[in-house]
């Protein structure tokens, strides 16, 4: 979980890029490098081999001041989707302080992102952590594509649960900003209720937003409020048959 070293006031937060494979997970680490340009100070690392696009990990470490003198570094992952990697997985996937599930829009990628979810969880529960431990938010990506989930059916699966939900052209850029700021502020949420950020460093949620913004190339982040409107949210134990997530998620052992 966060590395809090107060004598020195610095905080180290690790988000993790979690899916299927081919969902879009490294695509979406790419483009916020891109997108930040200068604001990232350090190289994207990426482990490829013949058959999964990320071996390991994609590391992309991010440091920067918030207004209050606090110094904060975000490592960002991803993991290996192929089903063959989840040992890998779940290495990286130890002590994160807030998970993106990157999930493929295409209707008839439904079962791999039942199974990928599922097994998120269950690697959670393997490293001591529980679902509510982390912060999660959801990533449709691959909006461009036939054959995927409307946009009326993500929204009314989305209003019966929690997590905040980003529809995403990952290959564009489309969405993969908006879904890094609202990770961010959901991990800063989680971080603060747990452990009293406020209070220790003087340091507010606003303060880390402007900061987490300003990483950003001009013209690169997005003009608006990274928080979900209402309704925007997703619970993956309560859906309905023929509902997108419904067949294994929340069940034990199907990961």
């Amino acid at each position: 979980m966060v590395y809090i070293d107060v004598q020195h006031r610095e905080v180290t937060l690790k988000l993790v890029y979690y899916g299927p494979a081919l969902s879009g997970k490294t695509t979406n680490l790419q483009q916020l490098h891109r997108l930040m340009g200068a604001g990232t100070g350090s190289d994207l690392v990426s482990l490829d081999t013949r058959d999964d696009r990320t071996l390991f990990f994609d590391l992309l470490p991010l440091r920067f001041m918030t207004k209050g003198g606090l110094a904060i570094k975000l490592k960002l992952f991803t993991v290996p989707g192929q089903v063959i990697h989840n040992a890998t997985r779940k290495i990286v996937l130890q002590g994160a302080d807030g998970v993106a599930f990157v999930a493929d829009s295409r209707i008839s990628e439904t079962r791999n992102n039942n199974e990928s979810f599922a097994n998120l969880k269950h690697n959670l529960k393997q490293n001591g952590l529980s679902f509510d431990d982390v912060a999660v938010v959801i990533q449709f990506n691959k909006r461009d594509l036939p054959g995927i989930r409307s946009d009326e059916d993500v929204a009314r699966i989305g209003r019966k649960g929690k997590e905040p939900v980003y529809a995403a052209v990952a290959i564009e850029g489309i969405g993969v900003a908006e879904t890094f700021l609202g990770l961010a502020r959901a991990s800063w949420r989680k971080l603060e209720k747990n452990y009293g950020l406020l209070e220790r460093f003087g340091v507010t949620e606003d303060e880390f937003m402007v900061a987490v913004n300003a990483l950003f190339e001009p013209g690169g982040g997005p003009e608006i409020d990274p928080d979900p409107t209402p309704g925007e949210e997703f619970d993956f134990e309560d859906f309905e048959e023929g509902d997108d997530f419904d067949a294994v998620v929340g069940e034990e052992g199907d990961a």
